[in-house]
């Protein structure tokens, strides 16, 4: 990552904890704040377009969790539910055979035919 890259990613960190819009007027002047210089303006226009309308705080606070997974379910064990067989609920899944995979001579033909 280029010294003007890393500039520009921690400016919009930056306007998102504070919660101010990501611009690439506002990157601009907090990286001239910075004395960072021979930013290229492309690189504060990407950076607001691709933050434009999102949340960064949501963003950085699910980065590990993968995308469209359901919300995890409320009260477990600890919570006084019934936690649910793990094992139960894996036996009760119909196994799949596996297909056997067709081999060439199965097909009239071979490698070194």
């Amino acid at each position: 990552m280029s010294q003007s890259e890393l500039a520009v990613s921690y400016a919009s960190l930056i306007l998102a904890d504070d919660d101010v819009d990501v611009t690439p007027e506002k990157l601009q002047t907090l990286i001239k704040a910075a004395n960072v210089e021979d930013v290229e303006s492309i690189w504060t226009t990407l950076f607001a377009k691709a933050l434009e309308g999102k949340n960064v705080k949501d963003m950085l606070l699910n980065v590990g969790s993968g995308g469209g997974s359901a919300a995890a379910p409320t009260g477990g064990a600890g919570a006084g539910g019934a936690a649910p067989d793990l094992a139960q609920e894996e036996e009760t899944k119909p196994e799949k055979e596996e297909e056997k995979e067709e081999s060439d001579e199965d097909m009239g033909f071979g490698l070194f035919d």
